[in-house]
């Protein structure tokens, strides 16, 4: 299983109280007639931005020590950058700059690592059938070579608004991932890492 980090936090999650997202729990009980052997996480550590909560940061790292505490979930990072470049207006009104400097965060890497990733494992036979959640169409693509190529069974899970789903991604199956499921699919309160050490839940979320 191949989870776009970002696709599913802010299609999903943000905004709700359901930010502590059990991801292993949500694959079995969204595909309870397979055996899980992999899920592999992508995304990138966030900067806090002017106007934004400085703990943002904070409370992602603690999630993300937190999905690395459970067996079957390895985590991929990509990088995130914040630049300010100037951009221009669309409907600069008379006598003033036609450009404004602007606030610009990008996540770099995270969607190539996913399809790096998912056609390497597919590639040398580590699976008999992929599940990609997300809704970017960027990753068309590789879900078809896996699909088309190698002869793998595709599942694409949507976390998204379900009409807005890329009809872009062809798999065989689809699925969308629904308030119940977050819901019923939190993280203990504490859990321990691998080193006995314990993790707890951000008080914010």
């Amino acid at each position: 299983m191949y989870i776009d980090g970002f696709n599913l936090y802010y299609g999903s999650l943000q905004g709700t109280a359901y930010k502590w997202f059990d991801i292993e729990a949500a694959c079995r009980r969204l595909l309870p007639r397979d055996r899980i052997g992999r899920i592999r996480y992508f995304s990138a550590r966030i900067k806090a931005r002017p106007g934004s909560d400085p703990q943002s940061p904070m409370r992602q790292q603690v999630y993300l020590r937190a999905l690395e505490a459970l067996p079957t979930i390895s985590v991929h990072l990509g990088h995130f950058l914040v630049t300010y470049p100037r951009m221009v207006l669309r409907y600069p009104r008379p006598g003033d700059p036609r450009t404004v400097e602007v606030i610009k965060t990008e996540e770099k890497g995270s969607d190539v690592n996913l399809a790096t990733y998912m056609v390497f494992d597919a590639c040398r036979g580590d699976c008999d059938a992929t599940v990609l959640i997300t809704n970017d169409s960027d990753l068309a693509e590789p879900l078809r070579l896996v699909h088309d190529e190698l002869g793998i069974r595709t599942t694409v899970i949507n976390p998204q608004d379900p009409n807005r789903r890329s009809r872009t991604l062809i798999a065989d199956n689809y699925k969308q991932l629904r308030r119940p499921t977050l819901a019923a699919c939190q993280l203990p309160t504490e859990i321990l890492d691998a080193n006995g050490r314990k993790i707890h839940k951000p008080a914010a979320w």
